[in-house]
């Protein structure tokens, strides 16, 4: 896991930590802040609730892990109603988690890659059409979706989860 966590820098990441998984605070109650659809992916996506499956077995199953590699990126941005920048951080993001699961399939280990926000494999999820996943060995949930509390996480691995004004912030975590 070593060389993977150096890999992590390689792609850009600012920092990565190691936690064991009993040390994660998994929060069902964020459930629901998706249920209020803030941001309109709810039952439109199959890596979000209600389609990325039920909490308490999605909870079990991180648990089965015995450790997750937390990363964070930070971007920058021209100021705080940037949202022309946010939406770049967004997609620079979604690219590099990519980057990682590749290089997670490669290893001979079981692996549970979770980023943040919705799967973004496809432009359009099959959920809105109410089909199956066209690419399932692609789908990529993310923290919240099995219920972790990122803030808490951020702090147990000694970062930050607000890095100053005109700043955004993404993790993802490697369970194995």
């Amino acid at each position: 896991m070593k060389e993977l966590e150096q890999k992590i820098y390689d792609f850009g990441m600012d920092h990565a930590a190691v936690l064991p998984v009993e040390q994660i605070r998994f929060e069902p109650s964020l459930i629901s802040l998706c249920e209020s659809n803030a941001c309109g992916n709810y039952g439109k996506n199959w890596t979000c609730p209600p389609r990325v499956g039920n909490t308490k077995e999605l909870i079990a199953k991180a648990k089965t892990f015995k450790n997750i590699l937390v990363f964070q990126k930070i971007y920058q941005l021209e100021d705080s109603f940037d949202v022309e920048g946010m939406q770049e951080s967004s997609r620079n993001f979604q690219k590099l988690i990519r980057d990682v699961h590749a290089i997670c399939k490669q290893a001979d280990s079981q692996f549970l890659l979770l980023g943040a926000g919705g799967c973004r494999f496809c432009e359009e999820c099959a959920a809105v059409s109410d089909e199956p996943c066209r690419f399932p060995e692609e789908k990529i949930a993310s923290l919240e979706s099995y219920s972790i509390q990122v803030s808490s996480l951020a702090e147990a691995c000694g970062m930050k989860y607000i890095n100053g004004a005109n700043t955004v912030t993404y993790f993802g975590g490697i369970l194995y």
